[in-house]
């Protein structure tokens, strides 16, 4: 993997390793994040995302290789550094936290930061002004994953972690989500987001890079990884004889054959390539 200069990059990690016993969890990841990008880390469960991230987030400490987080090394890093991310993590509020109220919560946690932004202003850029007065215990397992993200940025974070933010979302409130991550990304906040949604990574992610057994197996836009947007196409068409599929290397050439055949429209035309997830599971070799 090229680098970046590190002038240019939020992250920018290299030989990352870690090792539980006799388990090499990470064994040797190079991880790039430039400035204002939107970075989807993709891979099945037990490739190493968690443990790289917790890494990026100096919440692990890591056995080998270089990291520079906004700058710092996340091992070493103090306070000050601290403040400049924000962290949105899978596990739920503890229990104790369930009779705080939506505005309680986030002002107490604007209280942990030097410059924090104005808690009723963060409660209704996350869609929650008509719950600010409710419990925790109250909301919606989509209302409170909004809340996650609300406690993230209201230290306005330079980079923001989401992992798995919208497990257990419905298909409303995942692009009622999404828009709020493409609205954090306008304002140049980078994302280093984590996700067993294919779709979710196609739609938001500037790049993605794909982990599998502790090590980065590709990382591209999410158009050209694993050299999709050149692969072979299946253009698909209707004949006398009924539905054809043919593979192509060069589909604009047969549609424009085929269409000059059938005097223009084409009956029952499809051009299709390799999917995102077409790629994703080759690469990851059949792990889940």
């Amino acid at each position: 993997m090229t680098l970046p200069h590190p002038a240019d990059t939020a992250v920018l990690a290299e030989g990352l390793q870690k090792r539980y016993g006799d388990v090499a969890a990470l064994a040797g990841v190079d991880v790039a994040i430039r400035h204002g990008e939107v970075f989807a880390l993709l891979g099945p469960n037990g490739a190493g995302k968690t443990t790289t991230v917790e890494i990026l987030e100096g919440y692990r400490h890591r056995d080998g290789g270089t990291a520079a987080v906004l700058g710092e090394d996340p091992q070493r890093a103090g306070r000050a550094w601290r403040a400049r991310i924000g962290i949105v993590p899978q596990q739920a509020f503890p229990a104790e936290a369930a009779e705080l109220t939506v505005r309680e919560m986030v002002c107490h946690f604007a209280g942990f930061y030097p410059q924090p932004r104005d808690p009723g202003e963060v409660i209704e850029l996350v869609g929650l002004t008509a719950k600010a007065q409710s419990r925790i215990h109250q909301l919606s397992g989509g209302q409170v994953r909004r809340l996650d993200v609300a406690l993230g940025i209201v230290g306005r974070p330079e980079l923001l972690f989401l992992d798995e933010p919208t497990t257990g979302f419905d298909p409303e409130a995942r692009r009622n989500f999404w828009d709020l991550i493409r609205a954090l990304r306008t304002v140049g906040t980078t994302i280093l987001l984590t996700t067993h949604y294919l779709d979710e990574a196609e739609a938001l992610a500037d790049r993605v890079a794909v982990i599998s057994g502790g090590r980065i197996v590709e990382t591209g836009t999410p158009a050209s990884l694993g050299g999709r947007a050149t692969a072979t196409a299946t253009v698909s068409f209707a004949d006398g004889d009924g539905l054809r599929r043919v593979q192509t290397d060069t589909p604009t050439r047969l549609v424009a054959e085929l269409a000059e055949r059938y005097g223009g429209e084409v009956p029952g035309l499809t051009v299709t390539r390799p999917t995102l997830e077409d790629v994703y599971l080759e690469l990851i070799g059949g792990q889940r």
